[in-house]
């Protein structure tokens, strides 16, 4: 079983790192579903290219889109 710190931080177990690649100094992600935490490694450019298939629409400009969204948020 493992502490929460006083600072909301737990050690993670060495062998749970060994076994997943995790070593210090790598970057994890944290998500919550139904009440339980998992834990994932980031990888550097996994996703990288990953929305490269989407083209841009000329038509809109840059203001256009931020007054787009700015009435979206009201």
């Amino acid at each position: 079983m493992h502490k929460v710190s006083s600072k909301r931080q737990v050690t993670l177990p060495k062998d749970l790192c060994d076994q997943t690649g995790i070593f210090p100094g790598d970057y994890v992600e944290i998500f919550e579903f139904n009440g339980k935490l998992t834990v994932i490694k980031k990888v550097v450019g996994s996703s990288a290219g990953s929305l490269q298939h989407l083209k841009p629409r000329i038509a809109i400009r840059d203001n256009e889109s931020l007054q787009d969204a700015l009435h979206d948020c009201h």
